[in-house]
Order: C-alpha cells, then structure tokens, then sequence
C-alpha cells in the first residue's frame, strides 16, 4: 500500500464532489482552492467551460487591504470581493464547490464572506 499523500486524499474528495455538482448558466459553480499561504476563488459555468469571475489573494486590492492580517481575514476579503465581481456581472446565485477541502477555516470564512455580499448557495 502506497504511502498516505494529502493532496491525492485532497483530489480523491474533490472528484467524488464534483461527480454531482456541475456549474450552470443560471447556477455557475464557485470554486476555492487554498494553497500553504494563498486562496483562490472562481466562479465557472461548467456547460460553457468559461471563467465568469475570479479573485485570489494575490490580487493587489487583496494583497494591500491584507498586510498583517492572518489567512481567514484574507479569505474573508477574497469572498468579498469574488462576490461583489460576480454580482457586476449578474450572478446572484452558486453553487459552492470547496474543492475537497473542508468546509473549516478558511474555506468557511471565504464561503460566510460571499453570503454576506448577498450570493446564494
């Protein structure tokens, strides 16, 4: 037996998850990744194959409003702003895809963080 690998659990969780949940025009899928120190966040429509919106830690209105903060308040200004994105271009509704991770930390703060801007899971 192989040896116990972290991200092969990750990914296994992930395509079990994915086996049901599909992004759609009225419904696209909000996905998150969350790397050692970044969190991404896009929002795709999966019968397209098209990125509607994306944010991620990285982004430079991210990365100042972040300076000294710890990771789940980063997450949380992530949420924001993939929410406030989305809403610029009309999605009001998600399906919330959190990529095998568990729904803790900082996956739950970005997920609360994009309720709160007023999307629907």
């Amino acid at each position: 037996m192989a040896k116990f690998n972290r991200k092969i659990s990750r990914v296994r969780r992930h395509t079990r998850i994915r086996k049901t949940l599909q992004g759609t025009e009225a419904r696209p899928r909000l996905s998150v990744f969350r790397s050692l120190t970044n969190v991404y966040a896009q929002i795709i429509d999966d019968t397209k194959g098209v990125t509607l919106v994306a944010a991620s830690s990285l982004d430079e209105e991210v990365k100042k409003a972040a300076e000294g903060k710890k990771k789940t308040d980063v997450s949380k200004l992530v949420g924001a702003l993939v929410a406030k994105r989305a809403k610029e271009k009309g999605v009001t509704m998600v399906a919330f895809d959190r990529g095998g991770f568990k729904y803790h930390g900082r996956v739950k703060a970005l997920a609360e963080a994009v309720r709160e801007q007023g999307l629907k899971f």
